[in-house]
């Protein structure tokens, strides 16, 4: 699949900023954002990509920024080894899980180990976001336990927790692509993970679980909240990911309405944050 690298250099550079231009370009079908300290680079289907839009909805961004955006087309390619030669290395998060791909040599030993060959998927455990989420898991008993991944990317996250002892571990992915990465990794690993290509709205026949993750951006989780609890067990626990510290008031009081209470908050590199909630 082709895709566009979209570059948007703005100024002030701030987080508030990155973030918002995050969540605008999400709901315009943008993944795999990565931001500096110059803006936010981000990318596309090259089918979805419309310069207009894009400039529309920078017009109309509500902070004042002065921008510059540089766009650049990507044909079809072997992801792996581009995530090879610029991005992906082994990662061992909390000595206890190590994460790598099929390509790399001397990895650590560890108890969980997950081979993630990630092509365009989101998840390596690299981005704090996914590493945040991991220690999650790592820290929680699963023996036994249902859990549904909501945007399973690499579907890196259900394969750990059917590591740790999941009874039912499903993965939910909106893009066909990365749904059938995910299924690949599944493989990989010699796990039964279930990953289901849909939105949302797939959690109707999956039944209630004992725990829901979500690692997507904040305004998809405000928009589905109300599925996502209708998806867990009372006394459940909901954990959460994608955002800044500055969402989790709005993340908070939204989850209450919901009849959610925070267990605990966790924040990381650049201001990424988690957020752990248990269902009344």
């Amino acid at each position: 699949m082709d895709y566009v690298e979209v570059k948007v250099k703005y100024s002030p550079a701030s987080e508030t900023a990155s973030d918002l231009m995050a969540a605008f370009l999400a709901d315009m079908g943008y993944e795999s954002f990565v931001a500096d300290e110059e803006g936010l680079t981000a990318y596309i289907v090259a089918s979805q990509y419309s310069a207009d839009d894009l400039e529309e909805m920078l017009q109309s961004f509500p902070m004042e920024i002065k921008y510059e955006v540089t766009d650049t087309f990507i044909e079809g390619q072997d992801w792996n080894e581009e995530w090879e030669k610029n991005y992906f290395q082994p990662i061992l998060i909390d000595d206890q899980c190590v994460v790598h791909s099929t390509f790399h040599k001397d990895i650590p030993e560890s108890e969980y180990d997950i081979v993630i060959d990630p092509k365009m998927a989101f998840g390596t455990g690299h981005h704090a976001t996914t590493s945040m989420m991991l220690r999650h898991i790592l820290s929680l008993d699963m023996e036994g336990k249902s859990v549904i991944d909501m945007g399973t990317g690499t579907g890196i996250l259900a394969i750990l927790a059917k590591m740790k002892g999941a009874d039912k571990s499903t993965g939910i992915e909106i893009d066909p692509d990365a749904a059938v990465n995910a299924r690949e990794n599944v493989k990989l690993n010699n796990v039964d993970v279930n990953i289901i290509t849909g939105d949302s709205s797939q959690l109707e026949s999956l039944g209630q679980a004992d725990y829901f993750i979500a690692n997507i951006n904040r305004n998809v989780i405000l928009a589905d909240l109300s599925r996502y609890v209708s998806a867990l067990k009372p006394g459940g626990m909901m954990i959460l990911s994608g955002f800044y510290s500055e969402d989790v008031p709005l993340l908070e009081r939204a989850a209450a309405m919901y009849g959610l209470h925070t267990d605990c908050v966790l924040t990381e590199d650049d201001n990424w944050t988690s957020l752990r909630l248990i269902k009344d």
